[in-house]
């Protein structure tokens, strides 16, 4: 086992997180007139799943650069 590699993998694991987390709150920034925090807590599916697909198609993209 090379720990070189797992410290590698668990930055690029960090990193991803943190890339996910910036683009999620320039999204939230883009679209000050739609308050996902509320709109979730109110019970709106169709916000959920937006948010979703977002969080998926941002991982799909930092997985493709971290390749």
């Amino acid at each position: 086992m090379e720990w070189s590699i797992i410290a590698l993998n668990f930055a690029y694991a960090v990193l991803g997180v943190v890339l996910m987390y910036i683009s999620y709150r320039v999204i939230d920034w883009l679209t000050p007139q739609v308050d996902f925090a509320l709109e979730l807590k109110k019970g709106n599916i169709a916000v959920a799943i937006f948010i979703a697909a977002i969080f998926l198609s941002i991982a799909v993209i930092i997985g493709g650069a971290l390749n």
